[in-house]
């Protein structure tokens, strides 16, 4: 975000629009420490099964996904959230446009 942006009152899920057979993101905050990013997924768009080095937080403001971690499915909708723990294999589906709050802790 600009400067001055961070400072103001935002709608969370207004950061990013939703774009046709695409996914949009919009970095937040961006520290070494970590980073808070969010996504909008269009309808049948998603990351491949991979791994990431932190435990990572995931927020679902509007939409709904179906998240896989280690395997197991996990039906996400409006005001859910779950944690990807760090080196578990995990990848994300959207089952409808939806939009992701991302928080990556890294230490």
């Amino acid at each position: 975000m600009k400067d001055g942006e961070t400072t103001q009152a935002k709608q969370l899920a207004g950061l990013v629009a939703y774009q046709k057979d695409t996914i949009v993101s919009r970095e937040i905050i961006g520290k070494e420490a970590g980073t808070i990013t969010i996504f909008a997924f269009d309808r049948g768009q998603g990351l491949s099964e991979h791994t990431a080095p932190f435990d990572a937080f995931v927020y679902v403001p509007e939409g709904r996904a179906e998240i896989t971690i280690a395997g197991t499915p996990h039906l996400l909708g409006q005001g859910d959230m779950i944690i990807m723990p760090a080196h578990v294999p995990h990848a994300v589906k959207a089952v409808e446009p939806f939009k992701m709050l991302l928080v990556m802790i890294r230490s």
